[in-house]
């Protein structure tokens, strides 16, 4: 008997079995990934649609990110360990089948026993979205509407000195481990639309949409590019906390090299944008 054939029997028995899968949303109506009492989550969502095909049970779900109210998610990652009998497959179609149109899961499969997505990633990709053009209403629903002519190249030279690893305390709410690595920050224009890539090892709840308020600033003529630099060494809080909207920024993936090597971590450096 091969190790899947094993897993699927074990999982048909009622064993309990190690879960990752892919998981898209639009934000929107959601007060952020992580569940929170009284209020509607992508979290709570996910655990309630598992416990009804679980008799009942609680299942807790974990991510690789928990992204803040209205921010939305393309390639999210999450874990879970189920204790049902419906192998991968139907299990995926179960789920998609009674989890609200707001949530989509693709890519259930088995995962090891200690994976966590959040302490195995090497690093998250966000982007955020401007739609630098004429009013769009469908478009403004996952994109910040900004009518002033942005320049791209002077923001593409701004984000060059974010690059790194840095304290990016002015540029997230406060943490006890503020340093982190961004990979690279891409700043494109297609047409009238602007996007801005940030990739790194994690994040400080609300980092993305700090860089992007202050890289919208240096492309509306309101900061030199230098200013940035600057700001990242300020002691402060940089543009007195200025962050873009939620509604413009998603995670669109995460990347993993190899299994999880650790199972458990310091909660002190979370991931968050």
């Amino acid at each position: 008997m091969t190790g899947r054939e094993a897993g699927r029997r074990f999982a048909r028995e009622g064993g309990p079995v190690r879960y990752r899968a892919r998981v898209e949303y639009d934000g929107t109506e959601f007060d952020g990934f992580q569940v929170q009492p009284g209020r509607r989550t992508v979290q709570g969502e996910l655990e309630a649609a598992l416990a009804r095909l679980s008799d009942g049970v609680g299942v807790r779900v974990v991510a690789a990110g928990r992204t803040d109210a209205g921010v939305h998610a393309s390639g999210q990652v999450i874990a879970f360990t189920y204790t049902g009998r419906l192998p991968a497959r139907e299990l995926q179609r179960a789920l998609g089948a009674i989890l609200p149109p707001d949530i989509g899961i693709a890519g259930v499969r088995r995962a090891a026993r200690g994976f966590h997505p959040r302490y195995a990633a090497r690093y998250r990709e966000y982007r955020y979205t401007v739609w630098n053009g004429p009013r769009s209403p469908l478009r403004e629903r996952f994109a910040l509407g900004e009518r002033v002519p942005l320049d791209v190249a002077a923001m593409t030279d701004a984000a060059s000195a974010l690059v790194g690893r840095h304290d990016f305390s002015a540029f997230g709410a406060a943490d006890r481990q503020p340093i982190r690595t961004i990979h690279w920050i891409r700043v494109r224009r297609t047409g009238h639309e602007v996007t801005i890539d940030v990739a790194a090892d994690a994040f400080l709840r609300q980092m993305v949409r700090s860089i992007v308020a202050a890289l919208l600033r240096v492309g509306r003529g309101e900061m030199a590019t230098g200013e940035i630099a600057a700001a990242l060494r300020s002691p402060g809080r940089a543009l007195h906390g200025a962050v873009a909207p939620p509604h413009g920024l998603c995670l669109r993936r995460v990347v993993y090299d190899g299994p999880a090597r650790r199972t458990e971590r310091n909660d002190d450096e979370d991931v968050y944008a």
